[in-house]
């Protein structure tokens, strides 16, 4: 009676079960694992900056009030900068809870639910900050004078 072999691998080669295959998953994963990286260091960046803008200039954490935030969003660049960081850390963090989903939920169907609860909050999320950071009006057309902050002119 013969043993059956166990055949060692050359050296230098590759299980085939291990090669590349051209499949899109592996490029999404990868396209995720990067933007993971990048958008952490432009949080850093635009988190940081935020930061020092808003507390350590000026009168720090005293002045941030609804006439600050009026303000500050009166300026296209503090609106486009503010839109960036939702969105960035939106999506940063969504990206971050769907891989904890996919290493942690053992059924497809509870992957799949869980997955449809997080990108509807997401969208949920950016679409109404997006909508409150471009809209938003501190002098509305049709206020009275006592419901006016002190900063908008008498109508």
């Amino acid at each position: 009676m013969s043993t059956p072999s166990l055949e060692a691998p050359r050296a230098g080669r590759i299980s085939p079960k291990y090669t590349r295959n051209g499949s899109g998953k592996g490029n999404f994963e990868m396209i995720a694992w990067l933007f993971m990286r990048i958008s952490g260091a432009l949080l850093v960046v635009l988190i940081f900056t935020h930061l020092f803008m808003n507390l350590m200039l000026g009168d720090g954490i005293h002045a941030i009030d609804f006439g600050f935030v009026a303000g500050k969003w009166a300026s296209p660049l503090w609106q486009v900068w503010d839109l960036v960081m939702l969105w960035l850390a939106m999506l940063h963090g969504t990206n971050g809870v769907r891989t904890i989903i996919n290493d942690y939920a053992d059924k497809n169907s509870t992957r799949m639910w869980l997955k449809t609860v997080l990108y509807s909050a997401t969208v949920v999320i950016i679409v109404l900050g997006t909508l409150v950071i471009f809209t938003f009006d501190p002098c509305p057309a049709n206020a009275t004078l006592d419901q006016l902050p002190s900063f908008c002119p008498a109508p």
